[in-house]
């Protein structure tokens, strides 16, 4: 049944998990989500952010989160006169001065500038103002001299800003893995229960996406139980990667994987799905899907015939092939790829019949069985919704 963003926030709360991962389209609603998870759980009241106070008196924070909303609170001022001076500025608010003033009384920026250089470049250094307003960036020379300030780039300035939310974490989990509250060095995190994270992978390679992976799941293993995450990407590489490090599969695990969906009516539906994207919503299990309904309700028409040959390629490229057509039957290999050659790829005009016959419907049957027979596609065990 579909639901509202509220509803959903509503549902990831109530699940009591520890991790929750979900995948969704740019564009579906993950970061509109992470808004309303935020309102749900610590909604603002008449005394301004609804939280409860820590031992040294300023806002208790009882949710995390890092979303393009985050990213929003960083803000250039170009120096639009001399174009000498260019500053990252931070906006201040709630969460930034709560966020600031813990890695300046805890010593942290040092960890974010190595962060970000791990990440961008070690030579691209950042320089926090005194304040902690602001942050200008330089490059640092062989002869320990630096240039000027420089403005970076879109990508790094995301993973700048993730380099300060991930310090963070990590700072919070090393704290509240401290039993006794009043042994820790600071209160700030006593009442944090939930951690939220948007897609913060939108400027990696991918071989940098893999290790920020790696690094967030070991974080998530290491943090108290008491603490929940709820992950969302359109990554189907980070959402795998993060599957597959914190065990999401083992145990018969059926819940806790979704698939995020936006409907045409503006609901939502958050399906649940098991294993990795390869066996839930890929394209290739797309057209499948499709290939399999077409035959069933014997709505087989030519253009299946290309959807047929871009799973077989698909297949092929995986499984690393050479060519899609070395995974036809061997008996039959010459005839039935140039049947698929003709019926995907005709030019002419008068060679083309909406309906395809009989014999070549089951030819569409047949081959689909045979790929799917062959070449080790996972059987899905129990019921899959969605």
């Amino acid at each position: 049944m579909s639901k509202t963003l509220r509803e959903i926030a509503k549902q990831l709360k109530d699940a009591g998990k520890k991790v929750q991962l979900i995948y969704a389209f740019n564009g579906t609603g993950k970061t509109r989500l992470s808004r309303e998870f935020k309102q749900f759980v610590a909604p603002k009241n008449v005394d301004g952010e609804g939280e409860a106070v820590s031992r040294s008196g300023s806002p208790h924070k009882k949710i995390l989160y890092y979303s393009a909303f985050t990213e929003d609170l960083f803000y250039w001022d170009n120096d639009l006169t001399l174009d000498a001076e260019p500053k990252l500025r931070i906006q201040p608010n709630s969460f930034t001065d709560w966020l600031l003033a813990l890695l300046r009384d805890l010593g942290q920026d040092g960890n974010i500038v190595r962060h970000f250089q791990h990440y961008a470049n070690d030579k691209l250094t950042p320089h926090f103002s005194e304040d902690f307003s602001e942050v200008t960036f330089s490059l640092q020379r062989g002869d320990n001299e630096r240039s000027g300030n420089l403005k970076i780039s879109k990508a790094e300035e995301s993973n700048f800003i993730w380099s300060i939310f991930y310090t963070l974490l990590d700072q919070a989990i090393s704290t509240l893995s401290v039993a006794e509250p009043e042994n820790r060095e600071t209160g700030e995190f006593d009442r944090l229960e939930y951690v939220f994270i948007d897609d913060p992978v939108s400027s990696l390679d991918e071989n940098h996406l893999i290790e920020l992976a790696v690094n967030l799941a070991k974080l998530i293993r290491s943090s108290p139980p008491s603490l929940q995450f709820i992950i969302t990407t359109h990554s189907p590489l980070f959402y795998n990667v993060l599957h597959n490090e914190l065990g999401l599969a083992k145990n018969g695990k059926r819940e806790g994987c979704y698939l995020l969906e936006h409907l045409e009516d503006g609901t939502f539906d958050l399906n649940v799905k098991y294993g990795d994207s390869n066996k839930s919503f890929s394209y290739h299990l797309h057209l499948r899907k499709t290939l399999e309904q077409a035959i069933a309700a014997d709505q087989v028409q030519r253009y299946h015939f290309t959807l047929l040959r871009n799973l077989y390629e698909k297949t092929a490229s995986f499984l690393g092939y050479p060519q899609w057509s070395e995974l036809l039957p061997d008996d039959k290999l010459a005839y039935l790829n140039r049947i698929i050659q003709f019926t995907s790829h005709s030019t002419l005009s008068d060679e083309t019949v909406a309906e395809p016959t009989p014999q070549e419907k089951q030819t569409v049957k047949f081959l689909l069985n045979h790929l799917i027979g062959s070449y080790g596609y996972w059987q899905q065990q129990g019921t899959q919704h969605g």
